[in-house]
């Protein structure tokens, strides 16, 4: 019997389909446009990066770009929430989570308006352009914010289904995308439930927590662990990380005794440390964060890039044997 979620296309070794998932946050955006007519969307400089540009052609009336001025933007979106709008700020998310951090918190989150962020090029996988652009620190900067909701969606279909959450969500909502195409594991059956973490794969030796693009690799992890060592690893894909599935964590710790964490992000005050504040208050058990340790990106080519900051399915597996022997 497959331990893989029947509503996942994922079959470990199978080639699967590929597609950024700012192409995701692009083709969202249109199809927002045609349904609510509240939603205007902003950019700065980037649409061509940011996949807005597509809104931008079909709808301009209601695409403005308020060039490279992210905190003019962020006040700007705050305007138009206010107005009766829906924004959707738009840019790298290394500039807007850092340089209009101020203006997110206190003139968008301090007063709960409803400006969706988001922020495109996470990670290292961005590849080439370089430490300079590569958004390593904002899952920490963002779930920091009171109000803010943040979500880093696994793939291209998933992304889609986060947009249009956001969409019909009031508040303030950070969402993170990649740059480069990577597999789509999940499908049109799916669900996506903000504030729901979701089981992609049942085991009860160990459980790797992942978000983003790590999800996958976490997936391959399992698979290999299995075959290899006869182990059976619970896999959960974690997209909202603030609203945080506190239950569902509390669970995996109970029935697996230990835990893997698995990002595209510093792992200090990151994905992994939001996991582990409801591990240790709910039932500690030994764990391991599998992300970027407390150094700057570099330029490279991406898939050189997950080798070298130790972000590939051999290092989480490293961590879940490291994990499985702790709690022994």
């Amino acid at each position: 019997m497959s331990k893989i979620a029947s509503h996942l296309v994922y079959e470990y070794g199978k080639e699967l389909a590929q597609k950024p998932t700012r192409d995701g946050y692009g083709e969202a955006l249109c199809e927002l446009g045609e349904t609510n007519p509240q939603v205007v969307v902003m950019d700065a400089d980037l649409a061509k990066s940011t996949r807005t540009e597509w809104f931008w052609k079909k709808y301009p009336d209601r695409f403005f770009d308020a060039g490279i001025a992210e905190q003019n933007m962020l006040c700007m979106c705050a305007g138009l929430s206010r107005a009766g709008k829906i924004p959707f700020a738009s840019t790298y998310g290394v500039f807007v989570a850092g340089r209009a951090w101020d203006q997110i918190r206190t003139t968008v989150c301090y007063s709960c308006l409803n400006v969706k962020i988001g922020g495109a090029h996470a990670g290292i996988s961005v590849g080439p352009d370089g430490a300079t652009h590569q958004a390593l620190e904002d899952i920490a900067l963002m779930r920091v914010l009171p109000y803010m909701t943040v979500i880093s969606p696994c793939d291209f279909e998933q992304t889609k289904k986060a947009v249009h959450c956001a969409a019909d969500t009031y508040g303030p909502i950070y969402m993170r995308f990649g740059r480069e195409p990577t597999p789509i594991i999940s499908s049109a059956e799916t669900p996506f439930e903000l504030g729901k973490g979701q089981v992609f794969r049942e085991g009860t030796d160990a459980t790797i927590i992942a978000t983003g693009p790590m999800v996958k690799s976490s997936l391959d992890a399992a698979e290999e662990l299995a075959a290899e060592q006869g182990l059976q690893v619970r896999v959960i894909n974690l997209h909202t990380l603030k609203p945080i599935d506190a239950d569902l964590i509390e669970q995996a710790a109970r029935e697996t005794g230990c835990i893997v964490t698995a990002e595209e992000h510093q792992v200090m005050a990151g994905f992994g440390s939001a996991v582990a504040e409801v591990v240790v208050q709910r039932c500690p058990v030994p764990m391991r964060f599998i992300g970027i340790q407390d150094r700057w990106g570099e330029s490279g080519e991406p898939d050189q890039l997950m080798d070298v900051f130790g972000l590939l399915p051999r290092d989480i597996k490293a961590g879940v044997l490291e994990v499985i022997k702790a709690k022994k």
